[in-house]
């Protein structure tokens, strides 16, 4: 057997290993012949990468107990063309801005719907058929959009809509007692009450779920439920009715997270149709509640008194206060699938500022400062358990 290894240097000279295979004259016989080992000198360079070739076929058939492999020194290294793609500073910045054009979206659209439901049921406070409204809006508008082919329609079976069911019960109840509270008292003290959410959903997880969370996280909950009450007790206009609608709209949204988070495993649908299908459930389990709590000749006489005070624009006020509903759920749970849910809890506690901080600039709600002491005390309770949940 040969290996030979040849680099070709200025003086054409070569250096050469030679193995050759060892001949046995018999079975018998277990002498081995010597290997001869010729070599001729010459320089090596180890600062260029040698090219490795193997013989062709036709040699290879001609000597089959030869294996020879030749060497020889490359004139310039060849560089190698890897693709990877590394995460790029524009990349992470796009996505930043995305996200911050997400949180603006979302907490602009919350303020306008606000200032618009709250003028609504100034002028026609009947808090069930606007809640009604609200969710037909919306409905109408993702049929529209599955329609016309502007957003995909989800693929949903049977199990999809019995998982969503209790979703749907509990996100009608804590929207028709949001709304009630809101015709009852100041927008900006129904969001300070609902800004106790965490308190509601760190009770339910632990009592009825078993549950067990860190000590800052139940610590969290001191200058929330401290800050509410403080609130509640400097109300000026503190109506019973509208403080109880605050609360019942924040245990039934609790339930809402809790059932969406066990009933939605291993649904492959995004946020906005997920959203478009929980406002046409809840719309039909609304409706005959709706219609059997107030009624058409109520709401008729209501009508007529809201066109009679305020004129035209009225109508205007009913559909900006349905459409802006839906529109800022929407992208709510459209920014679910971009951010972590820490994240979007930091944009639901900076949201409810900003609507508290626009309701009272426009409705000229008057504060005193203990009560703003409170809200205050409030919202920072509930970003303290927003990072403690980290």
């Amino acid at each position: 057997m040969f290996a030979t290894l040849r680099q070709p240097t200025q003086s054409n000279s070569l250096i050469t290993l030679s193995l050759q295979k060892p001949a046995f004259c018999n079975a018998e016989q277990h002498s081995v012949s010597s290997f001869p080992l010729k070599t001729e000198f010459s320089n090596i360079s180890i600062t260029k990468p040698l090219h490795v070739s193997s013989l062709s076929n036709s040699l290879l058939k001609q000597r089959k107990n030869l294996v020879e492999c030749n060497a020889y020194e490359a004139n310039h290294s060849q560089p190698i063309d890897i693709n990877i793609e590394l995460p790029s500073v524009q990349s992470e910045a796009a996505q930043r801005v995305k996200i911050g054009i997400y949180f603006a979206t979302w907490w602009a659209l919350n303020v306008v719907f606000n200032i618009y439901n709250k003028k609504v049921l100034n002028a026609f406070p009947y808090p069930w058929l606007t809640s009604t409204l609200s969710l037909a809006a919306g409905s109408l508008m993702m049929l529209i959009s599955w329609a016309t082919r502007v957003a995909d329609p989800p693929k949903t079976d049977l199990d999809f809509w019995k998982t969503l069911l209790p979703v749907a019960v509990a996100h009608t109840i804590g929207h028709v007692a949001a709304t009630i509270s809101m015709s009852k008292v100041a927008v900006s003290f129904t969001h300070i009450i609902k800004s106790g959410e965490p308190a509601f959903s760190v009770l339910v997880s632990r009592f009825l779920l078993g549950e067990a969370f860190p000590m800052p996280v139940y610590m969290s909950l001191i200058p929330i439920i401290g800050g509410c009450a403080l609130s509640a007790v400097t109300e000026l206009n503190f109506n019973m009715t509208g403080f109880m609608g605050a609360m019942i709209s924040n245990l039934a949204f609790v339930f809402r997270n809790i059932f969406s988070k066990k009933g939605m495993k291993g649904k492959s649908v995004s946020g906005m149709n997920y959203y478009a299908c929980l406002s046409m459930l809840s719309l039909v389990l609304l409706t005959p509640f709706a219609i059997a709590v107030e009624g058409p000749q109520v709401w008729a006489a209501g009508w007529q008194n809201a066109i009679s005070q305020i004129g035209p624009n009225f109508v205007w006020w009913v559909a900006a206060q349905s459409i802006f509903y839906h529109l800022y759920n929407q992208v709510s749970y459209m920014s679910l699938d971009q951010i972590s849910p820490l994240t979007f809890s930091v944009g639901n506690t900076m949201k409810r500022i900003s609507v508290i901080i626009s309701s009272i600039i426009i409705f000229h709600t008057p504060v005193q400062p203990i009560n703003a002491l409170g809200a205050a005390i409030a919202i920072l309770g509930t970003f303290l358990y927003s990072q403690a949940k980290l």
